[in-house]
C-alpha cells in the first residue's frame, strides 16, 4: 500500500468485520461458517459484543428482544411510521421515520433505568441495603425528573411483559448464568413505590425496566439498551408501515379527516 492507501484503510480499521473479494467475516468468523448455524441473536451479540453468547444468554436476550417489537400505533414510533407509508416516500424511509421517533422519552428509558439501576447496584455494593440504595438513588433521579425510567406505564395498569421477563430472569440467576444484582435493584425501586403509593395506583415495572434488567444482567452497556430497543420495535415498525402501505390511504394524519383539532386561543387573548 502507498502512504495514502495506508492512512485510508486506517481511517476505517475496524474490528467488526473483514471484507474483501470471496471473503466476508464478522468478529474474525467466515460469514460461511455461521449461516444456518448461528441465530440472529448469536450475531447481533457477536456483532456487539465480539463474543459469542451461552444458549441460556442467547434465550435471555431473545425474550427481551421478542418483547419489545411491537405497542400498536399507541407507540409514536409505529403511529409516525404508518403515517409515512401513505406519504409516497417508500418502506425504508417509513421505517427510519419510525426509528427516528424513539428518542429520550419514547425508546430512551431502557438506557435510562440501566443508569439507574446501576447506580442502585453501587450504592448497595457500599453497605447500603437494597431499599435504602434505592430510595437514595431514586430522590437523585426524581430531583431531576419526575419519572423514573422503567417504571409505570400511561396505557397499562400492569404491563403484561413484566411478569414472564423477569421469571426468565429469576430462573436465570437460580442456574448462574446472571448474577441477579440488577433485578433486586429493580424489584426494590418497585417495593419502594409500592410503599410509597399504599392505596393509589401502583406503579410497577414496564417492558423499558424488565428489558433494562436482562440487558444489564447480561453485561450490556447502557446505550446499548437503547440500541438493541431500537433493533426489536424496529420489527413493529416494518410490520405496521407494510400493512399500511396495503391499505390504500394517502397522506394519513394523526386524527380522522372528519375530526378537527379543538382550536386554542390566541397567545395574549384574554
Amino acid at each position: 500500500m502507498t502512504g495514502t492507501q495506508d492512512e485510508a484503510a486506517l481511517w476505517w480499521a475496524t474490528a467488526v468485520s473483514h471484507v474483501e473479494p470471496g471473503v466476508i467475516e464478522l468478529r474474525d468468523r467466515p460469514v460461511q461458517e455461521l449461516i444456518g448455524k448461528a441465530s440472529l441473536v448469536d450475531v447481533i451479540w457477536l456483532l456487539v459484543r465480539g463474543s459469542t453468547p451461552s444458549p441460556r444468554e442467547a434465550s435471555l436476550l431473545e425474550a427481551a428482544l421478542v418483547a419489545g417489537v411491537d405497542h400498536g400505533p399507541q407507540a409514536p414510533s409505529i403511529a409516525a411510521a404508518r403515517m409515512a407509508a401513505t406519504c409516497g416516500i417508500g418502506l425504508n424511509n417509513a421505517v427510519a421515520t419510525g426509528v427516528n421517533m424513539l428518542g429520550d422519552a419514547h425508546g430512551g428509558a431502557g438506557q435510562q433505568c440501566v443508569e439507574m439501576l446501576t447506580d442502585i447496584r453501587s450504592l448497595h455494593m457500599s453497605g447500603h441495603g437494597w431499599k435504602d440504595a434505592a430510595r437514595e438513588v431514586m430522590a437523585d433521579w426524581q430531583s431531576r425528573s419526575r419519572y423514573l425510567p422503567g417504571f409505570g406505564h400511561r396505557f397499562h395498569p400492569v404491563d403484561p411483559r413484566r411478569d414472564p421477563l423477569l421469571d426468565l430472569v429469576r430462573q436465570a440467576v437460580a442456574d448462574g448464568v446472571v448474577g441477579g444484582d440488577f433485578l433486586q435493584a429493580a424489584l426494590a425501586v418497585e417495593a419502594v413505590l409500592r410503599h410509597r403509593r399504599a392505596g393509589a395506583r401502583p406503579v410497577p415495572m414496564n417492558i423499558d425496566g424488565a428489558t433494562a434488567v436482562i440487558y444489564a444482567e447480561l453485561g450490556f452497556a447502557a446505550p446499548l439498551a437503547r440500541g438493541l430497543f431500537v433493533l426489536s420495535r424496529s420489527v413493529g415498525i416494518l410490520a405496521h408501515a407494510w400493512e399500511e402501505t396495503g391499505q390504500g390511504r394517502r397522506n394519513k394524519g394523526p386524527i380522522p379527516r372528519n375530526v378537527l383539532p379543538a382550536r386554542l386561543p390566541q397567545p395574549g387573548a384574554s
